[in-house]
């Protein structure tokens, strides 16, 4: 991959700059991206602006990438924008320029979809990194960096403070920040912040939250979250502490978004926003005998958010792993943190190129647990945990975020 934001900037210049009509909310971050860009868009949603929503990767379909109020683009229409780009794509290559990488023709056609529906509002999510990522050619409204751990090594740095500060490049001069990092990544993204001139809003220290009801029975968390201008009871359907981070990132962005705009955003939208927000495959139950969680903790960050969250639901219930993870994440450090919690683990492959040895996960396990086996098809590798759970035991499914889309597939989930 030769990175670097040259293809991105050629190619919407052919398809006329669409992204300078657009008002942006630039998500970055390690984990919660994705999970505070729905938060973001389900509340300025339910204020009434059209909002366009772009994240990846998606579970199911291509088209849950293009989001306008929650909707995915119809299929017909995604291949009429990709017929409108491919023309310039082959004109690029042949006056010399590198054809576009697909996530960089995803970004350019999600910014003309998006300008071409006269959204309000656009929620982007950022793909890799910051500074060197496709999305990284929008000055937005407000910038988000959710927080900052070891990922993607390989392209970002070795180091939290590498990766910090590639992160921090989508931190545009005179744009408000609102960050939940910590530790030496957050004094990077305060450093930048005063570079660039732009305000810096840290969740926990500008915002807080207390919480209500730590009783999950009714698949929401009530929390109480102290924004920046007034305070929100919320009931949050997405679970886990992590959340609560989110939300009240979430919150503090929409809070500095309509700051002295002029324009109003009731309270009640934000509370309102926040108790429909629908981020599936995170924390996700499906009640049974056993009960079946899927989350996607594809990282070492994801897998030590979800053990504090199956320890504080689910104390003292045995533990049935699926477990299926890509090469390039750090397989060892995830099986470290939530293998001591289960009973055995089913080891299974991800439908994507990048599983490699797929079977060497079960190496890792083997040293924490006795019963490991590997089933290769996601369905198979279920329906064996599920047959060797006990009533009331808990089968856990985690790991890429494209085996909990085939594990959802397989358990009969819909998207909505």
């Amino acid at each position: 991959m030769n990175l670097g934001l040259t293809r991105i900037e050629e190619l919407l210049r052919r398809l006329g700059n669409p992204h300078g009509h657009l008002a942006i909310i630039h998500i970055g971050g390690t984990n919660g991206k994705g999970s505070t860009t729905a938060m973001i868009a389900s509340i300025l949603k339910t204020a009434g602006y059209k909002t366009g929503m772009f994240s990846s990767p998606h579970l199911h379909s291509y088209t849950e990438r293009f989001l306008i109020n929650g909707e995915p683009i119809a299929e017909r229409a995604l291949a009429k924008l990709i017929e409108r780009a491919k023309p310039h794509l082959e004109n690029m290559v042949a006056e010399g320029f590198e054809h576009p990488t697909e996530f960089e023709v995803s970004t350019a056609l999600a910014l003309l979809y998006f300008a071409e529906e006269k959204t309000d509002y656009v929620v982007l999510e950022v793909g890799l990194g910051g500074a060197i990522d496709s999305t990284n050619v929008v000055t937005p409204l407000i910038s988000v960096i959710t927080n900052i751990s070891l990922d993607h090594m390989d392209y970002l740095g070795n180091t939290v403070e590498e990766i910090a500060q590639v992160k921090a490049g989508i931190i545009k001069p005179g744009v408000p920040v609102v960050t939940a990092a910590k530790g030496t990544a957050l004094q990077i993204i305060r450093e930048t912040a005063v570079t660039k001139g732009s305000r810096l809003i840290e969740v926990t220290r500008d915002v807080t939250w207390s919480v209500l009801d730590k009783d999950v029975k009714t698949g929401c968390q009530q929390f109480v979250i102290d924004g920046l201008q007034n305070k929100y009871h919320v009931s949050l359907p997405l679970l886990g502490k992590h959340q609560q981070s989110n939300a009240a990132t979430a919150v503090a962005a929409v809070e500095m978004l309509f700051h002295g705009s002029g324009h109003h955003l009731p309270a009640a939208a934000i509370v309102e926003g926040l108790r429909i927000v629908h981020w599936p495959g995170r924390l996700e139950w499906v009640e049974g005998s056993p009960l079946v969680v899927i989350d996607g903790a594809h990282n070492y960050a994801g897998a030590k958010a979800l053990k504090q969250a199956l320890s504080e639901y689910f104390t003292g219930r045995g533990m049935i792993f699926v477990l299926g993870m890509l090469a390039d994440k750090e397989r060892a450090k995830v099986v470290a943190e939530l293998a001591p919690l289960g009973r055995a683990v089913v080891v299974t492959r991800s439908n994507n190129p990048r599983a490699g040895d797929w079977t060497e996960l079960a190496t890792y396990l083997r040293e924490y647990l006795s019963d490991v086996q590997c089933i290769e098809n996601v369905g198979e590798a279920i329906e064996a945990a599920v047959a060797m759970a006990r009533p009331d035991e808990v089968v856990c499914i985690t790991g890429s975020l494209y085996m909990i889309a085939e594990a959802r597939q397989a358990l009969g989930l819909s998207l909505r």
